[in-house]
C-alpha cells in the first residue's frame, strides 16, 4: 500500500535528483571541483527520500532495500575499500617507480611511431582489463598518460577512448569488473567464458575500433608535440593520499546513487522491451552499471536481451565520469572536469551506441 501511495512522489523526487546530478556538474564550477562530495550528497538524498516514503522496513524489492539500515551503511563503507586500496597501492608504487616507467615509455616511443603506441595502449589495456581488472588497467593508463606531454585536448581524448576500451574489455570475463560477475551469478552460469562467447565479437570489435580512433587522433598531432616529459604531473605523497580519499568518496557516492535509484529501475525499466532498455541504459552514464545490472538481468531473459542490456550499460558507462570506475580514477588523476569529459565522451558514446544497436537488432529484421 505504501508503495502504491508514494510511487509518484518517489518517482518525481528521484527524477529531479537525476536531473541535478546530470546538469549541475556542467553548470557550476565549484561542483565540478568537488564532484565526489556533490554526488555523495545526492546519493544520500535519494536514499533518504526512499526511506521516508517507502518506510524503514520496506522489502518490496528482492535485490536491494532502498532505506537506511545497517546493511546499506555497511555496503556503502565496504564496497569502496578494495578499489581504494588498489588506488593507494598503485599510487605509491607509481610514485616511487615513476622514473622506471618514464624510461620504459620513452624506450617504447623511441621504437615505434606514436600513433602505433596509442593503438597498442588502447588495445592492450582493454584486453588486460579482463584479467587484471578494470581498476588496475585504469591506474596504469593514468600514469602513462601523465608521462606523455601533449596538448591537453589530445591527452583528454586519449584517456576517454582508453577508458571506453577498458570498460568493454573488463566484461569479457567475470574477473574484470562487478557487472560481469553479477551477470554470471544471476543467470547461474558457471562457464567462465560465457560472456566472451556471447559478447566477445561485439566487445573485441569495439576495442579495436577505439584503438584505430586513438591512432587517428594521435597521428593528427605533430610528432614533435608528443614526447616523454619526466617533470610533468609528478605527484607527491600528499597528492596520492588526497586522490585516494577522493576515489573512496566517489565510489561511496556511486553506491548510494545506485541503491537510491532502485525504485526507478524496478518500476519502469524492467518492463521495457530490449530495444528500449538498450537506450534507457544510458542512465548508466551517472549510475553504477553493476547495480543496474543486478536489477535488470534475470534468468528469464533471452541471449539477445542480455546482450542488449549489458552492452548498453558498458558503452553508456564511458560517457560521463561517474559512469565507470576507470573514468573516476583517470579523471581524478589527470584533473579532467565533467565538462571536458562530456564534450568528447557523450558524442563518442552515442556513436558507439548507435553502431552496436544496429549490429545487435537489425539482423532480427532482415
Amino acid at each position: 500500500m505504501m508503495q502504491a501511495n508514494h510511487s509518484t512522489e518517489i518517482s518525481v523526487g528521484l527524477f529531479i535528483i537525476f536531473g541535478l546530478v546530470l546538469l549541475l556538474p556542467f553548470l557550476n564550477k565549484r561542483i565540478q571541483q568537488n564532484l565526489e562530495l556533490f554526488l555523495l550528497s545526492m546519493g544520500i538524498t535519494a536514499i533518504t527520500l526512499d526511506h521516508l516514503l517507502l518506510g524503514p522496513v520496506s522489502n518490496w524489492t528482492s535485490n536491494l532495500i532502498p532505506a537506511w539500515n545497517l546493511v546499506l551503511v555497511e555496503k556503502a563503507f565496504k564496497d569502496p575499500v578494495q578499489i581504494t586500496v588498489a588506488v593507494l597501492a598503485a599510487g605509491m608504487a607509481f610514485h616511487y617507480g615513476r622514473n622506471r616507467i618514464e624510461r620504459l615509455v620513452n624506450d617504447l616511443i623511441g621504437k615505434m611511431p606514436l600513433h602505433l603506441f596509442a593503438f597498442c595502449l588502447v588495445t592492450i589495456l582493454g584486453l588486460l582489463s579482463s584479467i587484471v581488472t578494470a581498476i588496475i588497467a585504469s591506474l596504469v593508463l593514468a600514469e602513462i598518460v601523465t608521462i606523455l606531454r601533449t596538448d591537453r585536448q589530445t591527452r583528454v581524448k586519449l584517456t576517454i577512448i582508453t577508458c571506453f576500451s577498458i570498460g568493454l574489455g573488463a566484461a569479457l570475463t567475470p574477473v574484470g569488473e562487478p557487472l560481469s560477475t553479477i551477470v554470471i551469478r544471476t543467470i547461474l552460469e558457471e562457464d567462465f567464458w560465457y560472456l566472451f562467447r556471447h559478447l566477445g565479437t561485439y566487445l573485441l570489435a569495439g576495442i579495436i575500433s577505439l584503438a584505430f580512433l586513438a591512432m587517428f587522433l594521435v597521428r593528427r598531432t605533430a610528432k614533435d608535440e608528443i614526447h616523454v616529459a619526466p617533470s610533468v604531473d609528478k605527484e607527491n605523497i600528499r597528492d596520492v593520499l588526497i586522490r585516494t580519499a577522493k576515489v573512496y568518496a566517489f565510489v561511496m557516492a556511486i553506491v548510494f546513487l545506485g541503491i537510491g535509484f532502485t525504485p526507478i529501475t524496478e518500476w519502469y525499466i524492467k518492463a521495457l522491451k530490449p530495444e528500449t532498455i538498450y537506450w534507457v541504459n544510458t542512465i548508466s552514464a551517472i549510475l553504477d552499471n553493476a547495480t543496474l545490472a543486478s536489477a535488470e538481468i534475470s534468468r528469464a531473459m533471452s541471449d539477445v536481451q542480455i546482450k542488449a542490456a549489458v552492452i548498453g550499460l558498458l558503452i553508456s558507462g564511458g560517457m560521463l565520469i561517474p559512469g565507470n570506475i576507470p573514468n573516476i580514477i583517470a579523471a581524478n588523476r589527470l584533473g579532467i572536469s565533467s565538462r571536458e569529459w562530456a564534450k568528447f565522451g557523450v558524442p563518442l558514446g552515442l556513436a558507439l551506441m548507435s553502431i552496436f544497436f544496429a549490429a545487435i537488432f537489425l539482423p532480427q529484421y532482415v
